[in-house]
């Protein structure tokens, strides 16, 4: 083993270092950048005992199968025998299994498809965290994935290997402590967590090199924690947006879009944000308006903004292959757009028809991108939302040969989503000086510095229903905290029970949308029977009640929505818990996501919680039933919490002026924060921060940072 500038390289050529502190990075050296890592480098010096390296409570044997143990237990190995296909197909076959579109990854493998692979040993009680939005359930163990961002709007099951997202991030909890992996490589990639072995799990890349970090800890909070620091937090939003947001595709004309918020106003359904899908644009001409249906639409949205509504608009990356249109003239004459192998500008085909796509791998091309931004907040668009970004192509997957200034399709595919995020997240940062929302359907680790997500184009079922809690809980757990799915279903037609269970989700998910597409029922609330209305009414006005206590969560470094493994990790029913989660660590809440329903079985982990309607005391640890009517969705509260509150039936975020906190009896400690609500000054100490202790029926409120005017101490509402 010989060392070099804190760096040490194996016999076999491997370097292993420890970039961030708590992080071992280990690599073949020809990595030549990361789109994924934020943190600066700064090698730390190991003590160094024979063969074994030791940071703190970490230690690695780079030559004995690169084992890492953390506070002297063992977290990772690599396997020490070969992996065993359960398979073996011939060339024939999988061409034959190729033009059918399936090719299972074992064929993948032999046809030579996968340069890189890592194989490691999995522990007979280890559970399998993480790579965002997969279908499924939150173990993933036994499951088997591919990371290469898809645009698929058939109705997405278990069987789907791939989805708009390709986070490289997860998480391998035992009994031994928890050890997160990041695989640092934009190139399509494969997952195996025992599918194809009970003993090991392995992840290999179609190209690119070897990089990738083990992140140990005792405890799946720990390791993400630290891979926040290594990849960089979700990014605090306006206040705003973190209340309701109704969209579909499409408003057609600006009085549709302000006939929808009045009537929901008229109706008193809360609202704060209007998305408009592609028919608001010329002939689907990015950073365009149709001129006969949005004539004026700066007024359009000074007239939202009366009403206290944020427009947010759609762009994607096609460019309308249009002489004479400006995006598209600029972009050839700056040399902005990616190109084929002899030159030429790739021409692929999407809502415009002839598109050509953005390289946003140069910085100039980002630059650009995000100066036409100026062009949205101009007209008073206050979020962009960042659509087809796989990137989706009407003429098939772009070829693996278009080139980019960084490289070509195959390796830049993966973060293309990403780069555009960050362009536009830059964009709207400079033109509008305020937090910038950005919404992304494709994005990779590390893409939460810049951007929300939400989960694509599912569909009004109630699976998709049960699917979206388990795709949000494990975007949480892979760095991704602002996240949501279209409420009550993109695609085909909600049932009026769905759509109340599901804006019940809604009311504690951390981006809350009602979107649904064209050709499929009207889908607002209103536009449904008085029931159905009265039961969405009563989610939203739940959404508002808690707003300050998710705006407060929004401020940690904790996902909002959580799994109970990640608070209650000892607990073995929750670590394969699916249909249950955390509003932080201090409410339970367990939808409805079946029919008919009107009572359904609660997990309670150890402890005292209490039921959050009418203050019932439970003693955890157990199963209860909960009464779950039609309006309503079981919720606890754990004993000593704290939920800070509005008052009253605010009907957006401005009209929140009062908050009051919701105490349950116990014993603990809560930060309420509060700041302006859109500014960046909350990076620099514009926050005001009461801390609250609850011992018994005892409180004390006390002022911990001053750099925002607010009260000293709030209400109290002793809840039981």
């Amino acid at each position: 083993m010989e060392r070099k500038h804190n760096e040490f390289i194996t016999a076999s050529g491997l370097r292993v270092s420890m970039p961030v502190p708590g992080i071992v990075r280990v690599t073949d050296g020809m990595h030549k950048g990361s789109y994924m890592v934020s943190a600066p480098t700064r090698r730390t010096a190991p003590k160094v005992s024979g063969e074994a390296l030791t940071w703190g409570k970490i230690t690695v044997e780079p030559e004995n199968g690169m084992a890492l143990f953390y506070d002297g237990k063992l977290l990772c190995v690599d396997y020490p025998g070969s992996r065993r296909l359960r398979t073996s197909l011939s060339p024939e076959e999988v061409a034959q299994l190729s033009s059918e579109g399936h090719v299972p990854s074992e064929a993948l493998a032999e046809a030579g498809e996968w340069k890189v692979e890592v194989v490691k040993t999995l522990a007979p009680d280890a559970v399998v965290y993480g790579l965002g939005d997969k279908t499924g359930f939150l173990n993933k163990r036994h499951y088997a994935y591919e990371n290469w961002n898809t645009d698929d709007p058939t109705p997405h099951c278990d069987n789907y290997k791939s989805l708009y997202k390709s986070i490289n991030f997860f998480m391998v909890y035992s009994e031994n402590g928890c050890l997160g992996i990041l695989a640092d490589n934009s190139y399509r990639t494969r997952f195996d967590f025992g599918k194809e072995q009970e003993d090991y799990y392995f992840w290999s890349h179609a190209g690119g090199a070897l990089d990738y970090y083990m992140i140990p800890g005792k405890t799946p909070k720990e390791v993400l924690r630290r891979y926040q620091s290594l990849t960089g937090r979700s990014m605090l939003q306006q206040k705003w947006v973190y209340g309701f947001h109704q969209s579909k595709w499409s408003y057609y004309t600006d009085g549709e879009v302000l006939g929808m918020v009045s009537t929901m106003r008229e109706n008193k359904l809360p609202i704060d944000a209007v998305h408009m899908d592609i028919d608001y644009m010329e002939g689907f001409r990015v950073f365009t308006f149709n001129s006969a249906r949005f004539s004026d639409p700066k007024a359009m949205t000074a007239k939202l903004a009366e009403q206290n509504v944020k427009a947010i608009t759609i762009i994607d990356p096609g460019v309308k292959l249009d002489p004479g249109y400006f995006v598209y003239d600029e972009g050839v004459e700056q040399g902005h757009f990616a190109r084929n192998p002899d030159g030429s500008i790739y021409e692929g085909a999407v809502w415009p028809g002839p598109a050509v796509f953005p390289d946003y791998t140069q910085e100039k091309t980002r630059i650009w991108w995000g100066e036409k931004v100026k062009i949205m907040t101009d007209a008073g668009i206050r979020g962009i939302w960042n659509d087809m970004n796989e990137p989706a192509n009407f003429t098939g997957p772009l070829p693996d040969d278009v080139k980019f200034s960084e490289g070509n399709h195959k390796e830049i595919h993966n973060v293309f989503g990403h780069l555009m995020a960050k362009a536009t997240y830059d964009g709207l940062l400079k033109a509008d000086g305020r937090r910038p929302f950005v919404l992304t359907r494709a994005c990779c680790a590390g893409s939460q510095r810049y951007c929300s997500g939400w989960t694509g184009d599912n569909h009004s079922m109630w699976q998709h229903l049960q699917l979206s809690l388990t795709q949000m809980m494990n975007l949480g757990l892979s760095g991704m905290n602002m996240v949501g799915s279209d409420v009550g279903g993109f695609g085909s037609d909600a049932t009026p029970e769905l759509l109340v269970r599901w804006f019940q989700l809604g009311a504690i998910s951390p981006f809350f949308r009602d979107h649904y597409a064209k050709g499929t029922r009207n889908q607002e609330a209103y536009a449904f029977d008085q029931a159905t209305m009265d039961g969405c009414r009563k989610a939203l006005d739940l959404r508002y009640h808690l707003l300050p206590y998710i705006y407060d969560l929004a401020h940690e470094d904790m996902p909002i929505l959580r799994p109970l493994v990640l608070e209650y990790p000892e607990d073995p029913v929750c670590r394969e818990l699916t249909d249950q989660c955390m509003l932080g660590d201090r409410l339970l809440a367990a939808p409805v996501m079946t029919p008919g329903v009107s009572a359904r079985a609660v997990y309670l982990p150890k402890g005292v919680w209490f039921d959050y309607y009418t203050g019932k005391r439970y003693t955890g640890g157990k199963y209860v039933l909960a009464e779950a009517p039609a309006d309503r969705m079981p919720l606890f509260a754990k004993a000593g919490a704290v939920i800070p509150v509005s008052a009253g039936k605010p009907q957006c975020v401005e009209e929140i002026t009062r908050v009051v906190l919701e105490v349950f009896p116990g014993n603990g400690r809560y930060v309420h924060t509060m700041d302006d609500g859109e500014s960046m000054d909350y990076l620099d100490g514009g926050v005001r921060r009461i801390e609250i202790r609850v011992q018994g029926h005892q409180l004390e409120q006390k002022v911990i940072a001053d750099g925002y005017p607010g009260p000293d101490v709030l209400e109290i509402r002793w809840m039981a």
